[in-house]
């Protein structure tokens, strides 16, 4: 016997097993939709820490001399900032991959 869907696409009057798992897969869903706003939201933020955190310690780089002595200043500078701002950038981009079972 063919039950008539409710609201949420779940099966009214028919089966108790079929009504519970698809009880089960609407909450699977849920928490898979729950997960990947998180994992989004995560990557997110990273990315914007690594971008604030390189633009402040860049900003608190003092050079003087020449443009030569800057530039030496500038890349010594980021020697130091740029594997910092990569890691931040991986781990985004992790939480921006989507997890596949």
């Amino acid at each position: 016997m063919s039950g008539v869907e409710g609201g949420f696409g779940f099966p009214l009057g028919g089966d108790p097993e079929e009504l519970m798992r698809g009880l089960r897969e609407f909450a699977e869903q849920q928490a898979e939709s729950v997960q990947e706003a998180q994992r989004e939201q995560f990557a997110t933020l990273t990315l914007n820490t690594a971008v604030e955190l390189t633009a402040a310690a860049l900003g608190q780089v003092r050079v003087d001399g020449g443009s030569d002595e800057q530039a030496i200043a500038l890349r010594d500078a980021m020697r130091v900032l740029f594997p910092e701002a990569v890691a931040l950038v991986s781990a985004a981009r992790q939480g921006f991959m989507r997890e596949h079972p």
